[in-house]
């Protein structure tokens, strides 16, 4: 049998046999659908509030929230079907880039994300940093704690208009909807904060009851409930169509489109495998901080002992600093948990779950990264995905399978 597996924007060629492929794990297929019929239904017809024109039609400012180039959000394409309206008003229009805790994009970035628009909006799109406390606000506490601001671009804003999209997310149950503010345009210590409940087992894909990270997300936005927020939500098919589209009110589309996130993310699968191959597709491949995304969902499909590889370019290296810093500080992955155990800095809870992977079986990596680094932090790097998988089965022995997720960072493995 062979397979492609994404590298970047192209493919590595693998051949195995038939007889050791459990399975090769794409997003569910759906059906093709209108995307032109998608976008105008949903903005003429939103869920709560009114159609997108009247929305907008007497903002005295709006702010746009977006996302910024690690997420598959279609922002051009859904911009296709905004600017006509927002044109009418554009010197009350801001654009902003929801970086969370992420760089600001780079100029090729922004010409990816607003498409054939950049030219007449990037004057007017600006990114948000949230490590500047000047142009935070407060907005109160937690439930359970978390103090809570963001960018007063935000607060003082008269109407909201969100752009996402929404799939599984590791530790916040779903992408898209809430978390345009929490982690999207809040302040580097309020991410922090609620980042740190991601150590705990309530946090986890496609989970929200009891999660505590979406709990947070959720008393964040509730802070600003009276402000008019209009709400875009997209669901991507596996060749990247636009599937779904849900507009209006930001949780009634925020709910409304992880049905239809269900339908094409949650994957059954025949059983778990010795080796899982897991891939963080472009533009999810940024770093290895996101590409962690891939290695937490290709987890749910390997046997106790296996070894998981993780095919990531990593374009631009490793990410976000202290994520590494923990890894590589014990000889150890238990090291590196008990360290766990004595303080909390964002990026610990991508290392603490890549420990934990490490104490029962192995990671292997194909991405441009240096191997001395990838050894520190209990990754051993193979040069190609071929290599990896020849190796792999000739090491857990003759019945051996491995199980491919050809896009890992946004596939959940349902287990029987």
């Amino acid at each position: 049998m062979k397979i492609k597996v994404p590298y970047g924007k192209e493919y590595q060629e693998v051949t195995v046999e038939d007889a050791r492929v459990l399975g090769v794990v794409e997003p569910n297929p759906v059906p093709r659908r209108d995307e032109e019929k998608l976008f105008h239904e949903a903005l003429a017809a939103p869920l709560g509030g009114p159609a997108f024109d009247a929305f907008v039609a007497d903002a005295r400012d709006l702010l746009v929230i977006i996302n910024d180039a690690t997420r598959p959000t279609p922002t051009a394409r859904v911009m296709d079907f905004l600017v006509p309206v927002l044109s009418r008003v554009r010197e009350k229009v801001t654009l902003i880039v929801a970086t969370g805790i992420h760089r600001a994009p780079t100029e090729d970035e922004y010409r990816q994300m607003l498409g054939r628009h950049y030219g007449e909006w990037r004057a007017r799109t600006i990114a948000h940093d949230s490590r500047k406390d000047e142009e935070m606000v407060s907005i109160g506490r937690s439930k359970q704690g978390t103090e809570m601001s963001v960018n007063r671009r935000g607060v003082e804003a008269h109407k909201i208009v969100v752009i996402g999209s929404v799939e599984p997310h590791y530790f916040a149950g779903f992408t898209g909807g809430r978390k345009a503010f929490l982690p999207g345009i809040a302040s580097y210590h309020t991410i922090e904060q609620n980042h740190k409940h991601a150590l705990r087992l309530e946090a986890r894909s496609l989970a929200l009851d009891g999660n505590p990270v979406h709990e947070d997300m959720i008393d964040a936005l509730g802070t600003i409930a009276q402000k008019p927020i209009f709400s875009i939500m997209t669901v991507l098919d596996r060749d990247h169509h636009v599937y779904a589209v849900t507009a209006g009110d930001i949780h009634r589309s925020f709910y409304a489109a992880i049905e239809a996130a269900n339908e094409v993310f949650a994957v059954k699968v025949p059983g778990r495998a010795a080796v899982v191959v897991t891939v963080a597709p472009y533009p999810m491949d940024i770093d290895l901080y996101q590409s962690q995304k891939a290695l937490d969902n290709g987890k749910l499909a390997l046997q106790e002992g296996g070894i998981l590889i993780l095919v990531s370019k990593c374009r631009t290296g490793v990410g976000e600093e202290a994520f590494l810093e923990l890894l590589s500080s014990a000889p150890t992955p238990q090291g590196v948990l008990e360290k766990l155990g004595h303080g909390y800095r964002l990026g610990y809870h991508k290392a603490g779950k890549m420990a934990e992977i490490a104490l029962t079986s192995e990671m292997w990596g194909v991405t441009d990264l240096d191997p001395g680094i990838l050894k520190k932090i209990f990754i051993t790097a193979k040069p190609t995905v071929q290599q990896a998988v020849d190796e792999a089965l000739r090491k857990k022995g003759p019945d051996a399978k491995v199980l491919f997720l050809t896009s890992g960072s946004i596939t959940v493995p349902l287990v029987p």
